[in-house]
């Protein structure tokens, strides 16, 4: 092809997993394969759709030329060449064969198994009629019917071509009602119960608008879907369901900021006014593009982790052995985990009111092929033990995901862009102005070409996927497959062997484009997955199906429906290639349901937070202030036994726990980690406040503050921190026996000044009145050796104290005494259109902004802060 412009290149080092071995590349019309020259060492093969990132980087000092590569299965490698010159022709050859304009170009149309795959059937092993007849329509139930309304996809484009709607609505009524739905994606059902007649229905969200639109038909639609279990078989049935219409619930999987946005664009959600014997509830899973953003930074903390282990060693990625520096926090603060648990929540919220409940669900979100498919797929997942076996979980990929027209195409991104191959220019082999215009030329016309297939990738279905690991992991024997199973789907996904998930919809998948129908000119993921050695291979060895037994009368049984606990969620870091020590940690489970909303069940119009931020326009009221205490640390916890780490900075606390637990030389002796003694004799590490360790468990870089090699690995630095601390803990005493000749007999200091509001800071500025009357005294708390540790000024707690700019009204100050802000005393009452709160936060370096600089220390019992206690020249 014209593309490769080099296909092979010898001597060629490749750096992965904490190895480097020499061997030979090769490019391919559809794979990077590098074979090793030691035999023993299986081939490398990459296809281009699986690369997410690479880089082109400068020389090194060898003289090598570095390109990195990173997958979409969380994997880095380096290739360095001898020659720049193969280093370009390789770059800008994967960069032609990875960016391709439409689907006939990937790889699935042209592999073809050799030899043939031993299953077969792949492309058909979903069939509406016999899903929907195992289920129970048209034998348990006659309340439902099938219908070819979209047998040619002209009802709606994105929606399967057979149906599934109540018997008592017309096609006549539904294409009425496909006019009041998004993308005419009208309520269709989904799931009928195995053990009552609840069911699982989808759609898209309602065409309600400002105006409140109503649809009639849709209405009658959702009541008759409400209603089926009334019309069931009664030969089949026997006896009455109690309560089966006592919780009809709709979700709406989006937020409720997202549902009134979409309000104002003329959607929205459902006037429950209008929807009798049903409540609705708000999931709050955030959309797409959130989505994409918190693995993107889950993503960046890998990375950054293996650039450190690079930077360490002084190789490439891949090259360097991965070390523990992989930043948890930063991985919290993804909030992917957060995402995960109202995923799963809102799974329980279905599968409770399904099984327990015996009662119906509609779920939608905006269009109803994103969330939409998560929802629905986990609670079937839940509530259907077929679904957990190898074939089941199949079937149920291909009708709730495929066939209801998920967008594969757009969400995973097969169609790449050059905006993923970056090339870093070499300051010392600079070009002229030649080598500039054509660089300048190149970012122009990237501005200009249409990025919009990049604003529509999200990783949907890897979420689904590892939503289904965490249940899979809290009931290990419920499940046919194993986690391997769940990763060689996540690595298909993107890999585009096969044509499975390669189209936006059903009718794209059957038509295929440029007449090339993809059941004929492709291969099945399927039939790779059924095949006996990829059975064997994937087949998990404690599933007990007899826990699934419906008539089991243990007293744990559970009928085969999983409740899960949404707050139990954890990385799925097999996927992501690292341990789990690594990624999870010690977690603390409470911390992922941060930030979450949740909004209950809603009944009437009075009742939904969209409608009324529609109708009602929002008037800010004014509070009354209410008396606030400001003292010198907000965020300060006293203790009658303060230990010496209370006075750590934050930036310096942030460095210190990121530190393995390593013990120090220090003046030629050993500082061993576990020095310090904290309260019950429980070892802590000296700069490390209130956090408890284990001394033979290493913890490494739990919460890294400094992005730097030095900032994490300089023990010299550690060493000479924990001496100066030390010090100072020590003049923190002294300092506590000279204040007290300075206190009257109660503890108290005798001079001060009520503190005024204008003494807050507002907008980041502070406003000091002067001329300010000193005649007032009160008393404060006497000041123990907490408070003194707040002189030190390395100190966590320790107040900002700016010097204020000098005036002409500051020069002719006649007061009296100077002010006195360490004193608390209730606010003035003011008027209350004028007054403003501190600003107040959880940060530990948002200390409030007193200015003790303006106090003398003599009037304060203390030594001028010009002293230098250490003699070492900081002050």
């Amino acid at each position: 092809m014209d593309s490769i412009r080099v296909s092979k290149v010898e001597r060629v080092l490749c750096g992965k997993s904490g190895s480097a071995y020499f061997g030979s590349l090769h490019l391919t019309a559809h794979h990077l394969i590098f074979r090793y020259e030691d035999a023993a060492i299986e081939e490398m093969w990459v296809p281009y759709p699986l690369i997410s990132l690479v880089v082109q980087l400068p020389q090194t000092l060898q003289g090598q030329s570095p390109i990195t590569f990173h997958t979409r299965t969380f994997e880095t490698f380096s290739l360095l060449f001898g020659s720049d010159r193969d280093a370009i022709d390789v770059f800008e050859s994967v960069k032609e064969l990875t960016v391709c304009t439409s689907t006939s170009q990937l790889y699935a149309f042209f592999y073809s198994p050799n030899p043939p795959f031993d299953a077969e059937g792949g492309w058909s092993i979903y069939s509406p009629r016999k899903e929907f007849g195992r289920m129970g329509v048209g034998s348990r139930t006659k309340a439902w019917r099938f219908t070819d309304i979209n047998k040619d996809y002209q009802f709606s484009s994105t929606y399967p071509s057979l149906l599934v709607v109540p018997t008592r609505i017309s096609d006549s009524t539904l294409a009425y009602a496909a006019k009041y739905r998004s993308k005419c994606r009208i309520p269709a059902l989904t799931y009928l119960h195995w053990a009552n007649f609840g069911t699982i229905t989808r759609s898209s969200q309602p065409m309600v608008g400002i105006k409140q639109n109503r649809s009639v038909q849709d209405e009658k639609l959702v009541e008759a879907i409400f209603q089926s279990h009334r019309f069931c078989d009664s030969r089949s049935s026997g006896t009455l369901v109690y309560g089966a219409t006592a919780t009809n619930l709709i979700v709406d999987a989006r937020p409720t900021a997202n549902a009134m946005a979409n309000t104002a664009r003329g959607a929205g959600t459902e006037n429950m006014e209008n929807y009798k014997d049903a409540r609705k509830t708000y999931s709050g899973i955030d959309h797409i593009h959130a989505m994409r953003e918190s693995l993107g930074k889950v993503v960046d903390a890998l990375r950054e982790a293996d650039a450190v282990a690079a930077s360490v060693s002084g190789k490439v990625l891949g090259e360097a052995k991965q070390l523990a520096v992989l930043d948890r926090q930063a991985l919290r603060r993804s909030g992917w985990l957060r995402h995960l648990s109202n995923i799963l929540e809102a799974v329980v919220l279905i599968v409770g009111n399904v099984h327990i409940n015996s009662s119906h669900v509609l779920v939608h979100c905006s269009d109803g092929w994103d969330r939409t498919s998560q929802l629905v797929a986990l609670a079937q997942v839940c509530l259907d033990p077929y679904y957990r076996t190898m074939r089941g979980f199949q079937v149920l990929v291909e009708k709730d995901w495929i066939s209801f027209g998920h967008r594969f195409l757009d969400r995973c991104g097969h169609l790449s862009s050059e905006k993923f191959f970056t090339s870093v220019a070499d300051s010392g082999n600079a070009g002229g102005g030649a080598e500039a215009a054509q660089a300048f030329l190149t970012s122009v016309q990237n501005r200009f070409v249409s990025q919009h297939h990049i604003k529509e990738t999200s990783p949907t279905f890897h979420q689904f996927l590892e939503c289904l690991r965490q249940v899979q992991r809290q009931f290990p024997e419920r499940f046919e497959f194993n986690e391997r199973f769940l990763r060689t789907i996540h690595y298909h996904l993107y890999s585009c062997q096969f044509g499975t998930f390669l189209y936006n919809s059903e009718q794209e998948r059957r038509r295929g484009e440029d007449n090339l129908v993809p059941s004929e000119r492709t291969a099945s993921l399927w039939d790779f997955l059924n095949s006996p050695s990829q059975v064997e291979l994937h087949k998990n060895p404690s599933y007990n199906p007899l826990l699934d037994d419906p008539m089991n009368r243990d007293p744990k049984a559970d009928m085969g429906v999983l409740t899960v606990n949404a707050r139990d969620v954890r990385f799925w870091h097999e996927l992501y290639g690292r341990t789990d020590e690594e990624m999870n940690g010690k977690i603390i489970i409470s911390q992922v349901k941060e930030g979450s909303e949740f909004v209950p069940s809603i009944e009437g119009l009075d009742d939904d937070p969209v409608n009324f931020y529609t109708r009602t326009e929002v008037v800010p009221s004014v509070t009354a202030p209410q008396p606030t205490t400001i003292t010198s640390s907000p965020t300060l916890v006293r203790s009658n036994s303060p230990t010496a780490s209370e006075g750590l900075s934050s930036s310096f606390q942030g460095l210190w726990s990121s530190l393995p637990e390593f013990g120090q030389k220090v003046g030629g002796g050993l500082l061993a980690a576990t020095s310090s003694v904290g309260p019950g004799g429980t070892p802590l590490r000296p700069s490390s406040p209130g956090r408890i360790r284990s001394p033979n468990t290493p913890d490494f870089f739990t919460n890294s503050g400094v992005k730097t090699m030095w900032g994490k690995l300089s023990s010299n630095a550690t060493a000479a921190f924990t001496a100066v601390q030390d010090v100072y803990d020590g003049v923190t005493k002294d300092l506590k026996a000279a204040s007290r000749p300075f206190e009257d007999d109660s503890g108290n200091y005798s001079r001060g000044r009520e503190l005024q509001t204008s003494d807050f800071s507002v907008d980041g500025k502070r406003f000091t009145p002067r001329g300010s009357s000193s005649s007032s005294s009160i008393v404060i708390p006497q000041r123990n050796s907490a408070d003194l540790a707040m002189d030190n000024p390395w100190s966590s707690v320790r107040s900002p104290s700016p010097q204020p700019l000098v005036t002409p009204r500051d020069m002719v100050d006649t007061s009296p005494l100077p002010q006195d802000p360490t004193v608390a005393q209730p606010s003035q009452r003011q008027n209350p259109a004028l007054y403003h709160p501190p600003k107040q936060g959880p940060s530990v370096g948002r200390a409030s902004r007193t200015d003790e600089s303006n106090v003398p220390e003599q009037e304060m019992g203390r030594p001028p802060l010009t002293t230098d206690p250490l003699g070492v020249g900081l002050v």
